[in-house]
């Protein structure tokens, strides 16, 4: 296939639309969310392209955790995703972000995702997968991909495979934390075989989703980076009576339930 042919199978982006939906990400964040903490940001921020990342499927949160990250950490590049032809339809705001639609489920979907996926590669974008196919409980294994993902790296090329594990956990306040962790990247070997190229990945993604579960049960915010702070403090009467009476004795207000300094937008801890 010709470049040029690649480049019309890569969904156009509108930057204005994308600027818009990175403003109520932030804030859907920040609203619902005590922070968003990462660790090992740095196997993201040094790529290139062309990549795909790969992560867990707990939440509906997770399209837009990569939303916020592509954003906030990579933004020099262009994001695409996966979506279900179907879904999509309710969502059309969604096609011109990055988001392209999928046939789930027949073979013209597969190769119609394939073809996409190829092309986004190809232009050196990068490519979001969430290879479960549907919501599953973090706690849950096997993971059991779908075939697609393996498909894709199998015939994507020189291409790098980034695993991500995403955790909404509740420490000590009254909004939970988004916990994120980014694993070492991989490159599937010329001849490998689809059912291996998934089965390698699948143990990537479970051993970082390990990882990251050992850090949330630690509650130790300080081995985070901390993408982006949120809301703080109980709110409501409680909330603003430590408020006045931080006023009334001149002393800084702790809204926290816990004291953690620790909760800035660190640009060095990773």
């Amino acid at each position: 296939m010709s470049a040029e042919l690649n480049s019309r199978e890569v969904p156009p982006i509108s930057a204005m639309m994308l600027r818009f939906f990175e403003r109520i990400v932030r804030a859907y964040f920040r609203r619902h969310f005590r922070a968003v903490m990462v660790q090992h940001a740095e196997r993201f921020t040094a790529m290139e392209g062309p990549l795909i990342v790969y992560a867990n499927h707990s939440s509906w949160w997770d399209p837009m955790v990569s939303i916020l990250l592509a954003q906030m950490l990579l933004p020099g590049l262009g994001h695409y995703a996966p979506m279900d032809a179907s879904a999509l339809k309710r969502y059309p705001i969604l096609g011109k972000i990055g988001i392209f639609p999928v046939e789930m489920s027949s073979a013209r979907g597969a190769a119609q995702f394939l073809r996409t996926s190829k092309a986004i590669l190809e232009s050196g974008g990068v490519v979001w997968i969430t290879p479960q196919g549907r919501f599953v409980d973090p706690r849950e294994f096997p993971l059991a991909f779908k075939p697609g993902l393996g498909a894709l790296a199998v015939r994507a090329g020189d291409v790098t495979l980034l695993p991500l594990a995403i955790e909404y956990s509740f420490w000590d306040e009254r909004l939970p934390e988004t916990l994120l962790r980014f694993g070492d990247p991989l490159r599937i070997e010329p001849g490998c075989s689809a059912e291996t190229a998934t089965q390698r990945l699948e143990a990537a993604l479970a051993a970082v989703m390990q990882d990251l579960k050992t850090a949330a049960i630690a509650r130790d915010a300080s081995a985070f980076r901390v993408l982006l702070s949120g809301s703080r403090g109980t709110g409501g009467f409680y909330g603003l009576g430590r408020r006045m009476r931080a006023l009334f004795t001149r002393k800084p207000v702790q809204l926290d339930h816990t004291e953690r300094s620790e909760i800035t937008t660190a640009k060095d801890k990773s």
